[in-house]
């Protein structure tokens, strides 16, 4: 037994991937980079009111313990003793913004989700504010003033919420995204807990300066943020400080572990393909798609509707490195809203099996613009449409058509990638959850027209938190240099129709895009005014409940 144990011990890395539909906690080996156990759970959305998306910070705080708890279990199962867990990493959903209390280590308000519309009237006004040859916000943070990013999200809880408002009246009040508030809980919260962020995080945030790699005093004048809320900015790859483990945890073992590298997500799942070289990109299907293309030491701004980001910088005295990057608000969401919504299916995995059944959307297009339009676009007006119905259409058509949204969304941004970068992408790296849905990434290959490659471990963006921590110095568990990075197999999705097909497929997809567009033009979202319901008559409700309640039951095939 003890030999078998040994085979699969070097030293070991974790790494807490904390994503918009669920927490991971994952542990690598650092000399192999061979997933060895993992645990996830799935987090609850809240949606107070159309536009609203919130998290409770709690519960997510809370399934971070979980998950290394399980996963510990897990290993020990195994015979893996826990305490070759030299580091841990953090990767996190960006832009998430939270607001709590540092002495009492209670959550302000609920966390306001990346997805959350409700400051487009504040992103209206203050657009009217930056002088229209001299856009400051878009030079400094690469980024377009949009209901996005985390700035506009902690203004509204400034000017919205008491608790706040008084908190940082008392200097009581800490703001951060999720990795901070993760790492401030995990190295002991009220208890000397380090309130920090990383370079990739705090660049969307829109109070950052990419050029400086610092907090911009201008920008927080700008948006009105008092500085003295804001996180310290570290590099992506260094100890923040050791894990301080909750008394109601039984992974005692990790106490004292460093936490040693923090990415946002989509930056994590870049280091995790090993993009580090100028030129190189991958595509991540989760909850959105987000493709990031490595543009080396120098920042390059699109004229296509591409966001200008920090992609990482691997220690505090390394260089830093930049991405492109096209953002798709909804990508596995969709799947999501078909099962929780409309009910179509009982578990994201069966998409699969509906879209099989028919091998077509039967001329239906869907739009999924829950959040307006994100790149290429940058539209707030757009809302999810689905068009192209008869009465042929059934529930597996839809479940096609939404698949193949995820893959004309993806064809949309790299089209503006390869005209900003001027040498198209000859494949497509990708990960992500949806990966493992065969018929999506054949869609994909199909819709690109370029092969799409996947790693046979799919976890990359936990791996990219995981080398980042084992990579740090004072860790040094993980080699980072090309000569030692472990050799990845692909498996790879050749285009199977014809380019004319294709390009037939993707223009009639733009033309269902331009019908999504300009869909909401005066309630705002912000305000959730009910006053708009109130001068429809009683009948408008009564026919619009009968026709979605007999459309969800056909779509459903319930007779």
């Amino acid at each position: 037994m003890a030999a078998a144990k040994k085979a699969v011990l070097g030293p070991l890395v974790g790494a807490v991937d904390q994503g918009t539909s669920s927490t991971r906690f994952l542990v690598f080996n650092s000399k192999t980079a061979e997933l060895l156990s993992h645990h996830q759970v799935e987090i609850k959305q809240e949606f107070p009111r159309e536009g609203w998306v919130e998290q409770d910070p709690k519960e997510i705080l809370q399934s971070v313990y979980e998950c290394i708890e399980k996963t510990c279990e897990k290993l020990g199962q195994l015979n893996i003793d826990i305490s070759n867990i030299k580091a841990i990493g953090v990767s996190n959903q960006r832009e998430t913004t939270v607001v709590w209390d540092k002495l009492t280590g209670e959550p302000l308000y609920n966390a306001v989700v990346w997805l959350d519309l409700r400051t487009q009237s504040t992103v209206e006004n203050l657009s009217k504010r930056i002088p229209g040859n001299n856009n400051f916000v878009k030079s400094k943070t690469g980024l377009p003033l949009s209901t996005y990013f985390s700035a506009v999200k902690l203004r509204w809880l400034l000017d919205n919420v008491k608790k706040v408002q008084k908190a940082v009246e008392e200097n009581r009040a800490l703001f951060g995204t999720i990795d901070s508030w993760l790492i401030w809980s995990l190295t002991g919260g009220i208890n000397g807990g380090v309130h920090c962020t990383d370079v990739t995080n705090a660049s969307r945030t829109m109070l950052f300066n990419i050029h400086s790699l610092e907090w911009d005093k201008e920008l927080c004048e700008f948006f009105g943020i008092p500085m003295e809320i804001l996180p310290n900015v570290r590099s992506s790859s260094e100890i923040y400080g050791l894990m301080k483990i909750s008394h109601s945890l039984k992974a005692g073992a990790l106490e004292g572990v460093p936490i040693s590298g923090c990415l946002g997500d989509q930056s994590a799942a870049l280091v995790g393909q090993m993009c580090f070289q100028d030129g190189q990109a991958k595509n991540t299907y989760g909850t959105g798609c987000f493709l990031l293309c490595n543009t080396g030491h120098k920042c390059v701004f699109s004229e296509h509707g591409l966001l200008t980001t920090v992609a990482y910088k691997l220690g505090r005295d390394k260089p830093v490195y930049y991405a492109l990057e096209g953002s798709v608000a909804i990508a596995g969401a969709v799947i999501r809203w078909l099962r929780d919504n409309l009910g179509i299916i009982k578990s994201s995995e069966e998409i699969e099996k509906l879209a099989k059944e028919v091998g077509t959307s039967y001329g239906c297009y869907f739009v999924p613009a829950f959040s307006g339009l994100y790149a290429p676009y940058w539209e707030p007006s757009a809302r999810g449409i689905i068009c192209g119905l008869t009465q042929f259409t059934n529930k597996c058509h839809i479940a096609f058509a939404a698949l193949e949204a995820v893959c004309f969304q993806t064809r949309e941004i790299l089209d503006a990638m390869n005209r900003d970068c001027g040498i198209p992408l000859s494949h497509l790296q990708v990960d992500g959850g949806m990966t493992s849905n065969k018929i999506l990434m054949q869609l994909q290959a199909d819709i690109l027209y370029i092969p799409v490659v996947k790693p046979s471990m799919p976890e990359t963006t936990a791996l990219g938190a995981a080398m980042a921590a084992g990579a740090a110095e004072g860790v040094g568990v993980w080699s980072l240099e090309p000569e030692d990075l472990s050799a990845v197999t692909m498996e790879r999705f050749e285009p199977q129709i014809n380019a004319e097909e294709s390009e037939i497929r993707y223009s009639t997809w733009k033309k269902a895009v331009m019908k999504s567009i300009g869909w909401v033009t005066t309630q705002s979202p912000e305000s959730g005014d009910p006053s708009i319901f109130c001068s429809l008559p009683l009948g408008f409700f009564i026919v619009s409940s009968m026709v979605m309640l007999i459309g969800a039951r056909y779509i459903s095939g319930i007779p």
